[in-house]
């Protein structure tokens, strides 16, 4: 079942064509990436989707419902999260704090069991939980800022370059917690540079060239397209 619908969509920063009638869905209970260069439109394309840029003409609409034009903090609340590039922390607050403040959206009497289960999925953020969010290590603020995004239990999250600036062994790690929650039911749509990471894991992606897309196939289709390969894989 489509979760998510995106057709035709164009967005413009001023007179600059950024999007150029982009068209993708994404299914429930899939992991679909966008993959392609800087510049493609991938952080363009999330940042349209969540509501914090509105696109000039075409169709978004999520669980059959149109979300173009609705604010950003309305289309969290109908279950879409967004873990934006750069990870954004609130790097003054605490582990919990930042926490907490991820599930402003939900009733406070369910927020003690959420966090209990965040640091049930990220143990390091539940060792960490007093510390102030600026001084943990760059994989940590990672999963801090997937963990505050949890926090309003999504039913799609969207996820903006999660292996930005981390070690190898680090994105590794990274990786195999966005398969774990994706197992444990959430629907990902994931940007990431990392194209060889992202299209193993996928069951589908998409490929953005100067804001269009130009090729479709499941993760595995992608890996092995010769073109995609040459351009994104090294070969």
């Amino acid at each position: 079942m489509s979760m998510l619908k995106v057709e035709d969509v164009n967005v413009y920063y001023g007179s600059i064509h950024a999007i150029k009638g982009v068209s993708f869905e994404v299914n429930q209970g899939e992991i679909v990436t966008l993959i392609g260069a800087n510049g493609a439109g991938k952080s363009t394309t999330l940042n349209t989707v969540s509501g914090l840029l509105k696109p000039k003409s075409g169709t978004i609409e999520f669980e059959g419902k149109s979300v173009v034009g609705v604010p950003a903090h309305k289309i969290l609340r109908e279950g879409m999260a967004l873990c934006p590039e750069g990870r954004r922390i609130f790097s003054q607050l605490t582990v919990e704090e930042n926490l907490q403040m991820g599930a402003y959206t939900r009733p406070n009497s369910e927020i003690a069991d959420s966090i209990a289960d965040i640091y049930d999925r990220f143990p390091r953020l539940k060792e960490r939980y007093k510390q102030v969010a600026g001084t943990l290590s760059g994989g940590e603020q990672q999963m801090l800022a997937m963990g505050r995004a949890l926090m309003s239990k999504p039913k799609l999250l969207m996820l903006d370059e999660p292996s930005m600036g981390l070690a190898p062994i680090l994105v590794e790690q990274i990786f195999e917690i966005i398969v774990e929650m994706n197992k444990r039911g959430t629907t990902i749509l994931l940007v990431e540079q990392n194209a060889q990471m992202a299209l193993s894991i996928a069951h589908r992606g998409y490929v953005l060239e100067t804001g269009r897309v130009v090729s479709t196939g499941t993760g595995a289709e992608l890996l092995n397209d010769d073109a995609v390969r040459k351009a994104y894989l090294g070969g």
